[in-house]
């Protein structure tokens, strides 16, 4: 046995076949994200091909509805001058015959002979001191001399 085979090393040694070994391995991983990135790209390609071509789909109905929404409003603003126009042409004879189909009835007049059909007067309404005839109270404190009341 040597006396060299005996050391071992820390670091293997740098050979240049394992470094090609190692680029040709990462060579070859590249490659393959490069081919799913290719993937990748051409199926978001056609996902925004499909989404273009919904898209103009929609912009052609939605011109297809404005179209018939303004052709609807022409109609309709038509209608509504035809029917005012009748009502205006209507008119006399709907008034005509309300006129001659009127109910006419006599005023009610209320019958008041019984006592609790009486109509009710105003109530009057006064003061306490009003109604009772009575004037301000004054205390007195005990006192019982008329001199010391005031005069009414």
């Amino acid at each position: 046995m040597s006396l060299m085979s005996a050391i071992s090393r820390t670091k293997p040694k740098h050979r240049a076949v394992d470094a090609v070994v190692n680029l040709r391995d990462e060579n070859r991983r590249l490659l393959t994200q490069l081919v799913g990135a290719h993937d990748h790209i051409a199926i978001q390609e056609q996902q925004l091909a499909d989404e273009r071509a919904g898209r103009a789909g929609a912009e052609r109905v939605a011109r297809c509805l404005a179209a018939d929404l303004d052709e609807r409003t022409g109609e309709r603003d038509q209608a509504r001058a035809e029917a005012t126009a009748l009502r205006t042409r209507l008119a006399p004879f709907l008034a005509a015959e309300a006129n001659a189909h009127a109910v006419t009835v006599p005023p009610a007049e209320r019958d008041t002979s019984r006592f609790e059909d009486q109509a009710t007067e105003p109530i009057k309404v006064t003061t306490l001191r009003e109604a009772f005839g009575i004037g301000p109270v004054v205390a007195t404190q005990g006192s019982t001399d008329p001199t010391h009341l005031p005069a009414a």
